[in-house]
């Protein structure tokens, strides 16, 4: 069976009673480069476990099965579960998983069905849930990396630089975990039916450490969250906001002066680097 062939798909979907869900945001690809390129460029291989959400009727997670040792694919709608297990019956290294990927415990799930092995993930991800579901994902600090398709403007986003319009607090979070690298574009025209925006797909190269020391983590994404909070707000407003009465004023223009910063800067002006520098400097004066 072709998974990437419109009629086929029309026929596949019909035979199961399977109607789109506008709520689930499904779009399924019709365009086979889309996911052999996106697999390939996953790191799926011999000896390598890999986690897929959202599979939709199967097209990637072939390619997926093709490359790697075991793929284990997380599915929330159940009425594509009987749709799976016919394109998928022919793979003995492909398990599909009922469940909501927000609330399944990741770490938990890798360590049950990848014993000993390195996991990266691999998907197509849902517009809706894409910002949460990347940020669970890298919190659970379990894979080699994140290779995903999603809205190109959140893709553009996790790969900003300071002082661009997309450069936010999704942005240095992204950069604390892994390199982010933008791969390439997919028109609307690569999908059944066709959403309204373009796609992306990037590779998340996930870190063994911060691109810069953060000795309090905690600390830092609080400083990074009131840098962004109200972008109109220079980093001094908005520290002071976070701080309230606990660092004077005057002290926290001492600070940011200590970075080589000005205190009429805003936030979206500042790298990880900077960042992490200023969160240093914070702790060091609260007895951190």
């Amino acid at each position: 069976m072709d998974l990437c062939n419109v009629k086929e798909i029309k026929a596949l979907l019909d035979r199961h009673g399977f109607r789109f869900s506008k709520s689930m945001g499904q779009n399924f690809l019709i365009a086979p480069w889309v996911p052999r390129q996106t697999a390939e460029a996953s790191g799926a291989a011999k000896g390598v476990g890999v986690l897929e959400i959202g599979p939709g009727i199967g097209p990637l997670t072939a390619q997926l099965a093709s490359l790697g040792e075991k793929v284990v694919s997380v599915e929330l709608d159940r009425s594509l579960l009987p749709v799976l297990a016919e394109t998928m019956g022919a793979y003995d290294n492909v398990e599909i998983v009922p469940g909501d990927i927000m609330k399944v415990d990741i770490g938990a799930l890798c360590r049950e069905k990848f014993p000993g092995m390195p996991v990266v993930v691999c998907a197509n991800l849902p517009y809706n849930i894409t910002t949460p579901v990347i940020t669970a994902l890298l919190e659970a600090e379990c894979f080699e990396s994140i290779t995903v398709m999603i809205q190109r403007e959140v893709a553009q986003r996790i790969c900003a630089a300071p002082g661009t319009g997309e450069y936010g607090a999704f942005t240095v979070l992204c950069q604390y975990y892994a390199d982010s690298e933008l791969l390439y574009d997919v028109p609307p025209s690569c999908f059944y039916p066709a959403p309204k925006v373009t796609s992306s797909v990037i590779r998340m190269q996930v870190r063994r450490e911060p691109p810069a020391f953060v000795p309090d983590k905690d600390l830092f994404f609080r400083v990074v969250r009131a840098a962004f909070g109200q972008r109109r707000k220079t980093l001094l407003n908005g520290l002071s906001t976070m701080m309230g009465k606990t660092v004077e004023k005057e002290r926290l223009r001492e600070v940011i002066r200590s970075c080589d910063l000005t205190e009429s800067i805003r936030g979206e002006r500042l790298s990880f680097a900077e960042f992490a520098q200023l969160s240093r400097k914070l702790g060091e004066i609260q007895g951190r």
